[in-house]
């Protein structure tokens, strides 16, 4: 992209931004989380260049676009680092159409899924397969379409997939959950059902959430956006509803056993928690097993949260956000009694969508950190945790100027990651 370009594309942003605040626009105004690709350039491979400050100082240089302050030290601009590993990354395929999650074949190949509604398997070395039929057709206008994916724990034996997806309904669009029998020649989906709907249906085309993972003990978890209009904001903060929620559920779609509001007559029993925008990642930590996340926020205050069973995670009581045009939101709080504190948050924004923690030993210093998919930041953030707070970001990937849609831990100690544009990266040591 030129330096023309660049500038062509950031006074988009800000027009972008102007035209959603004030409702013009029926496409998705989320800090940068459209549909379109990004602008694709023939593959590429090559050693890692970062450019993060060597001396500690924040990755991020930009103004925020607002004045909040921090609830803590630490919350948001930490001090940058810089892997000192030698490390590489490799365009494994430029030949996926708007891939949006992955999961990890028994045999080290992956299964993706596309955005508007199909499923392809792609080997490490870069060969993809023909679509997968049988899914459930897909609502794929503005966010929508066939998002997030997990295989069984048990798939060598029963080869189960699970996955999350946006139907079109009588009533609007919803989030949906479904899962299907993968053929043993891996072409068909056989006897798809739909286990779980987020209800109420809404016509919108935006902020469907869309990650899903299974626990140790064998339950979905899988998140939900609030829809994204001012009418169903405040649905993430009902109990009755199924928007802006994290939800816990069996494989048949029930809700989980041991939930924290199983008891509670006036609240849906699959909620594991609430005050959630739009979850576009999920991961668990390897050494605390913590369920972790991330969630767009408005026009600033994309989040990164630690999750507790029944906790509020406060949207949009709370955010460090404000309107595409400008006005606070909430009439500016961003700390109220009883709803958490985002752990990190992002202003300018990440734009986060999938992520995940290292866990393997080719790069030890990667070890147990994150890593989360930039969408309008175009980069994948590394973070480094220590005792549930980020104390080091880093920048991987930004001369690519890909949308990172989703990142992925693989068994053979690399990381792989997806982009909007099509593309399959590998990102492990230098051999």
């Amino acid at each position: 992209m030129t330096v023309k370009e660049q500038n062509q594309l950031t006074m988009h942003k800000k027009i972008f931004h102007i035209i959603c605040g004030i409702g013009l626009m029926a496409v998705a105004c989320n800090n940068g989380e459209s549909n379109a690709a990004a602008t694709d350039k023939p593959d590429t491979s090559g050693i890692a260049s970062n450019s993060t400050d060597s001396t500690g100082k924040p990755v991020e240089t930009e103004k925020a676009n607002t004045d909040y302050k921090p609830a803590f030290p630490g919350q948001t601009r930490i001090a940058g680092v810089k892997t000192k590993t030698p490390w590489e990354f490799k365009v494994i395929t430029s030949g996926l159409s708007n891939p949006w999650g992955i999961a990890e074949l028994p045999d080290g190949r992956f299964l993706v899924t596309e955005k508007a509604g199909t499923m392809r398997i792609v080997s490490k070395d870069g060969k993809v397969s023909d679509k997968i039929n049988g899914a459930p057709a897909v609502n794929a206008n503005g966010q929508g379409g066939l998002l997030g994916l997990t295989l069984d724990p048990a798939f060598s034996k029963n080869r189960m997939v699970y996955w999350v997806y946006s139907e079109k309904t009588a009533d609007g669009n919803l989030t949906a959950v479904a899962k299907g029998k993968l053929s043993d020649d891996g072409a068909s989906l056989q006897n798809p059902v739909v286990i779980y709907r987020a209800t109420p249906a809404h016509n919108s085309s935006l902020h469907y959430g869309g990650r899903i993972l299974f626990d140790k003990n064998g339950y979905l978890m899988v998140s939900t956006g609030e829809r994204s209009d001012k009418e169903t904001r405040p649905l993430a903060q009902s109990l009755q509803a199924g928007l802006g929620k994290i939800v816990r559920i069996t494989t048949d779609g029930k809700p989980a056993p041991g939930n924290p509001f199983l008891k509670d007559k006036n609240a849906r029993p699959e909620i594991w928690s609430y005050g959630h925008r739009n979850v576009q990642g999920l991961a668990w930590h390897p050494v605390t097993g913590d369920l972790w996340e991330n969630e767009f926020g408005p026009r600033g205050g994309d989040e990164l949260n630690r999750i507790e069973p029944g906790k509020n995670y406060g949207w949009p009581s709370i955010t460090y956000g404000i309107e595409y045009a400008g006005p606070k939101i909430s009439d500016g709080a961003t700390q109220k009694e009883g709803l958490e504190q985002p752990v990190y948050y992002w202003d300018p924004v990440l734009s986060p969508s999938g992520m995940a923690f290292y866990s393997g030993d080719a790069i030890p210093e990667w070890k147990n950190n994150l890593f989360i998919g930039g969408l309008s930041s175009m980069h994948i953030a590394r973070l480094v945790i220590e005792n549930n707070k980020v104390v080091g970001e880093e920048r991987l990937l930004s001369g690519e100027k890909e949308r990172f849609r989703d990142v992925f831990n693989a068994s053979d100690g690399a990381l792989y990651a997806v982009t909007d544009g099509g593309k399959m990266y590998r990102i492990g040591k230098k051999n």
